[in-house]
């Protein structure tokens, strides 16, 4: 009939419409999941660096610590903006969805009105029965009794299309209530977020003019750490590199430009194991933000200094328990005259390294298990605690934030 090909383009339509609402539906649950990230990050942030404000940390910690705050703050107004944007987007597709429904519904109802008024006036079982009597021929009947059958199923398919297109202008009507209030709450929440920032970047700048007043001094505070922290990255890696020589002569391999462990059968297993595990190990700690990412990143003191770092920096609690991610044995303990002890535990061809401790529960040989306890983290003269972790393939540094659940 020539109703079908209508019938059929229209379902098509409420089908990709439908698929679009999932689309955008799948966005907004993303885009929620990184708000409700950033929401948990800056209460971890709160606990652990701004919880006790009587403690006189330095100007440089006070400036990192609020320089993390307000990027993750600027994050998360980021994401929420991003929400409202969506949310405005589908409350624009909505009303133009329930206006044409609407426009459809009008047309259809009138529709099936004129033909209930046709049904009507041709009821009688008689009047059918002359209908098909009347025919010319057997082949004539037989198409009009077809034609009879077809439009009783058009006019039942009528009847279930603007059913069906009534509750979607209900669902439509319900969602666009919901949107409007999700975006305004959005919009509210926003907004105390920015007045939060604003106060915090006040603040910061405060900061920073005590910190210009003497930046020459600050800078080379700033210098110093890093040299200390390049010392120990290259202690670090004359120890692996020891390590990978040891591996290599013990297999009757006498070359000196080996960057790869040669591996016994089990520790191959143990590091297919560990890459296995890419993305899903345990933090190192149990409560903790990342406060410096790995990689090379300008300071916050001064744009012009780099800070260079081999693994991440994670603020945690006083007298955390530092644990290892993934079981293997201890490669080495490192232990400096006037710095804090470092563990490298080695899993196959993969080393993971913990510094910065203040005790230590292991020593070299031992073999750990994932998540067994192996030291304390060292908490500084202004009263920040702060574990370097880092992870290498054979001597090459790699970003542990890819490997550890959720960094």
């Amino acid at each position: 009939m020539r109703h079908k090909p209508t019938y059929l383009i229209v379902l098509l339509c409420f089908f990709l419409s439908m698929s679009f609402a999932n689309s955008q539906s799948d966005k907004q649950k993303e885009l929620e999941a990184k708000r409700q990230k950033y929401q948990n990050e800056l209460k971890q942030i709160n606990a652990l660096l701004f919880s006790d404000r009587k403690k006189e940390k330095s100007l440089v910690s006070l400036v990192e610590d609020l320089s993390y705050k307000v990027s993750v703050r600027q994050n998360l107004i980021k994401v929420t903006n991003d929400q409202a944007n969506l949310l405005t987007r589908e409350i624009n597709a909505n009303q133009n969805e329930i206006s044409s429904l609407r426009d459809q519904l009008k047309e259809l109802k009138e529709s099936y009105a004129a033909m209930v008024v046709k049904s009507y006036k041709s009821k009688s079982e008689q009047s059918r029965v002359m209908f098909l009597l009347s025919s010319d021929n057997f082949k004539q009947a037989y198409k009009r009794l077809q034609y009879i059958k077809q439009y009783a199923n058009y006019q039942k398919e009528q009847g279930e299309l603007i059913k069906s297109k009534t509750l979607r202008l209900q669902d439509l009507n319900t969602d666009l209530l919901r949107q409007k209030k999700d975006k305004d709450k959005l919009v509210q929440d926003n907004k105390l977020v920015k007045k939060q920032l604003e106060i915090e970047l006040k603040e910061q700048e405060e900061l920073m003019v005590s910190i210009r007043k003497n930046l020459n001094s600050y800078a080379s505070q700033a210098k110093k750490k890093q040299q200390e922290i390049d010392k120990i990255d290259r202690e670090i890696d004359r120890l692996i590199r020891e390590a990978i020589a040891a591996s290599n002569k013990k297999a009757g391999n006498t070359s000196t430009s080996s960057n790869t462990f040669v591996l016994t059968p089990e520790a191959k297993a143990l590091a297919r194991n560990f890459e296995s595990n890419k993305g899903k190990l345990p933090w190192p700690v149990e409560k903790g933000v990342v406060k410096v990412k790995y990689g090379t990143q300008p300071s916050p003191i001064d744009r012009n200094i780099s800070i260079k770092s081999n693994g991440v920096r994670i603020a945690t609690e006083k007298n955390a328990v530092v644990r290892a991610v993934f079981k293997g044995t201890v490669l080495a303990v490192i232990s400096q005259k006037n710095g804090n002890p470092a563990i490298l535990i080695q899993h196959g061809n993969y080393i993971t390294v913990y510094k910065n401790l203040s005790k230590l529960y292991v020593e070299k040989g031992d073999v750990v298990e994932t998540k067994q306890q192996i030291g304390e983290v060292s908490t500084s003269r202004e009263g920040e605690t702060m574990l370097w972790f880092s992870l290498y393939d054979s001597n090459k540094p790699i970003n542990p934030a890819i490997w550890v659940y959720k960094m």
